[in-house]
C-alpha cells in the first residue's frame, strides 16, 4: 500500500464526518486494527498515560519553525495569515525580525493556528 503524506494544509476538516467518527465503537476499532496492522496504535494505554507533551521553547522570531510545524510553504503561510511572501522570507533569512503586532500574531499562530485561521476567515465573510 502506498503511503500518502498530508500536511494540515491538505486536510479539509469540513469534509470529515465527525458524527461517524464519534460513533465508532471500540469493537469496530479493534476490527480495523485486526484487518490492517498499520492502523494499530504505536503506544499502549499505559504509555499514553505516562506521556508528557514536550515542546521546544518558542521564539516568535523563528517563523520557519512555526511554518514548518504547520506543514505550510512560505506562500501558503503568507496567504493564510495575511503576511506578504517577501516579509516571511525576510523573517526566515534573518534580514528582519518581527516586532509589535506581527510578533504578537506569530505568537498566537504558534499556539492556536486554527483559531487564527477561523478568525481571519470570518473577517472575509
Amino acid at each position: 500500500m502506498m503511503i500518502v503524506r498530508r500536511t494540515r494544509a491538505d486536510v479539509d476538516l469540513a469534509k470529515v464526518d465527525w458524527a461517524a467518527l464519534e460513533a465508532t465503537t471500540d469493537a469496530e476499532i479493534a476490527a480495523q486494527i485486526a484487518a490492517d496492522s498499520d492502523t494499530a496504535p504505536i503506544f499502549t494505554p499505559t504509555d499514553l498515560a505516562q506521556a508528557r507533551r514536550v515542546a521546544p521553547a518558542f521564539s516568535p522570531d523563528d517563523v520557519r519553525v512555526i511554518r514548518q510545524r504547520l506543514g505550510l510553504s512560505q506562500e501558503q503561510f503568507a496567504a493564510r495569515f495575511g503576511f506578504s511572501v517577501e516579509t516571511i522570507r525576510n523573517y526566515e533569512q534573518g534580514h528582519r525580525r518581527p516586532t509589535g503586532p506581527a510578533r504578537v500574531l506569530l505568537r498566537v499562530i504558534a499556539s492556536e493556528p486554527d483559531a487564527v485561521t477561523r478568525a481571519l476567515s470570518q473577517e472575509d465573510a
